[in-house]
């Protein structure tokens, strides 16, 4: 048996493994055991596996010396005391990785709480009008919860109370998230309209106290008289601005568009107009050699007038300065086809169809220059496509992409 000595601490499971081996192996009658292993394991040294399985001679000082029991007895009491110790760790390691896990669990699920509670706390505070101790923790939250419901409520009650005190980062930021998490709902839409145009009357309203007298006033004057379709006000409006800057950006623009709309009323100076129009874009190409939407309304004009050769070089020349201009690439192929240039009307309008897929259009002129190539198959499936998106939305509406 083992003795302990006073203040020792009790045996724990590998020295009772130990005692246990010890009293089984210590009658073990040595004669029992093949000569050949006792010459063999009896050697001076003691070979065991380290706990990192390398081989470690412990020498004779380390010999384990048990009363009457042989060397392969020892070996045996060794590999059950270690592989003891193996399990033991090994139970306490995955005890302790198992705590781990559920304390992780339980913490994320206490952070959610928190969050889910703080911006419940937020909406409660803003339908009873408290917006400034509302507004805090709506932003701290409205992105970060999970619950769609709850998201909604919150972002929805940060914008109502941002408004309200002129908070118009937080509006902005509120509103942009309701478009993004909730981009069909009707709701979110209707206040995104709403406060947008406030936001716009607000920025207008600082412009016309901070400074009347600049372009900008003057140019936000005439494109409200152009939405109202106000044609000569606006157009007056726009030529004061370049009577002050003959080269303000964008302004013989406009000004051309003004005259382009008066030309459509079908009236005796309808040419006259018409005329104005190609001057004022070809002033603003001059000083913005990259507007694309002026290069585009050039070939509309030509296009119109059945002149294809230049319509191409504008629509070309817009669809090179804007790669995103999706209604120049469709111009373009338009108006090849119309001039019988069918090969090169594919790639324009296969660039077109993928960026407005939804645009019978689009699928129409590419079914004609795909039969007008020889490629039969291609121009019967993008027939099929626009039959089936016309049957799908017979006004014509262009579906959102």
């Amino acid at each position: 048996m083992f003795l302990r000595r006073r203040g020792d601490r009790a045996p724990g499971a590998e020295e009772k493994v130990a005692t246990a081996l010890h009293s089984r192996f210590a009658s073990t009658n040595l004669k029992a055991i093949p000569r050949a292993h006792r010459d063999r394991e009896g050697k001076g040294s003691c070979l065991i596996n380290d706990e990192n399985g390398r081989r470690r001679d412990h020498g004779t000082s380390d010999r384990i010396q048990m009363n009457q029991t042989s060397p392969i007895s020892a070996l045996l009491l060794m590999s059950a005391v270690a592989a003891t110790g193996s399990l033991a760790r090994a139970q306490t390691a995955g005890g302790q990785a198992s705590t781990t896990t559920r304390a992780t669990t339980n913490d994320a699920a206490a952070v959610r709480g928190n969050l889910n509670a703080t911006a419940q706390r937020g909406v409660e505070l803003a339908t009873s009008g408290h917006c400034n101790e509302a507004l805090p923790l709506l932003k701290k939250t409205m992105r970060a919860v999970a619950d769609k419901e709850l998201k909604y409520r919150a972002a929805m009650a940060a914008a109502r109370c941002a408004m309200s005190v002129d908070q118009r980062e937080t509006a902005v930021e509120a509103l942009l998230l309701l478009n993004k998490e909730f981009p069909r709902d009707p709701q979110a839409l209707y206040l995104q309209t709403r406060y947008f145009s406030q936001l716009a009357s607000r920025a207008s309203q600082e412009l016309a106290e901070s400074a009347p007298e600049s372009s900008q006033e003057h140019q936000l004057q005439a494109e409200a008289l152009e939405s109202q379709g106000k044609w000569e006000e606006a157009a007056a409006e726009y030529r004061g601005i370049l009577e002050k800057d003959p080269k303000a950006p964008g302004v013989h623009y406009r000004l051309g568009r003004i005259y382009l709309s008066m030309a459509d009323r079908a009236t005796p100076e309808s040419a006259a107009n018409m005329a104005k129009a190609e001057e004022q874009f070809g002033e603003e190409l001059e000083i913005d050699p990259g507007n694309a939407a002026a290069e585009f309304l050039l070939g509309e004009m030509a296009r119109r007038n059945g002149e294809w050769e230049t319509a191409i070089q504008h629509f070309a020349a817009a669809s090179r300065k804007d790669a995103g201009f999706a209604e120049a690439f469709l111009a373009l192929g338009m108006s090849l086809n119309s001039a019988q240039r069918f090969g090169e009307a594919v790639a324009p309008l296969e660039s077109y169809a993928k960026m407005v897929a939804g645009d019978p259009a689009g699928h129409y002129q590419l079914s004609i220059a795909y039969s007008r190539t020889g490629r039969k198959n291609e121009a019967a499936r993008e027939m099929a496509v626009q039959e089936e998106l016309v049957r799908k939305n017979p006004n014509g509406v262009r579906s959102p992409e």
